[in-house]
């Protein structure tokens, strides 16, 4: 799938679904997220073997993990489509992630990225995307509503981020 853009440091972004042999690199952009602390509420790097449950979860046709690569085929980061609550009620809403590697973090790619998510969630049956997204991350915060994505919840102080506590908001967008 090819997905042109207009910004200046990409040409052209290209998905494709994550094999076995990316995992690697999804963790290890993932860890570089984790000292942060703007991302993930995971406190410490994670493990391949930790993470390969959750790779096995995503499938091409239903719940995607996605690799984003530039023109010339460098991984520059990964997306992934995960199911809401697990019951069968909430199948057609998901949860959105994007991860960016760290030299391509704040050029503006994050936009194109979800666009095209965006625009290619109904093929796989998603009518909601959430996104879970901690308080204090305005710039994800601000991407997501630029794309008509509204607060649907705010849950204060529920992540201890070293001795600090956090909120998270949920920002929900209906899709179909």
């Amino acid at each position: 799938m090819l997905f042109p853009n207009d910004n200046p440091f990409m040409s052209v972004l290209k998905y494709r679904d994550a094999v076995q042999e990316d995992l690697k690199k999804v963790v290890e952009i993932y860890n570089s997220t984790v000292s942060s602390r703007m991302v993930t509420a995971d406190t410490e790097p994670v493990s391949l073997e930790s993470k390969q449950k959750w790779f096995e979860e995503h499938t091409p046709n239903k719940r995607p993990l996605w690799i984003i690569e530039d023109s010339e085929h460098n991984n520059i980061g990964w997306v992934s489509f995960q199911s809401f609550y697990g019951r069968p009620a909430y199948q057609a809403t998901v949860e959105i992630s994007i991860y960016l590697d760290a030299i391509h973090r704040g050029k503006g790619l994050g936009k194109d990225i979800l666009k095209y998510c965006i625009d290619t969630t109904p093929q796989f049956g998603i009518k909601t995307l959430l996104g879970y997204i901690f308080a204090h991350n305005e710039p994800s915060l601000k991407l997501f509503r630029n794309f008509g994505f509204e607060d649907w919840a705010t849950l204060p102080n529920v992540a201890d981020l070293d001795g600090q506590e956090r909120g998270l908001k949920i920002l929900g967008k209906r899709i179909a």
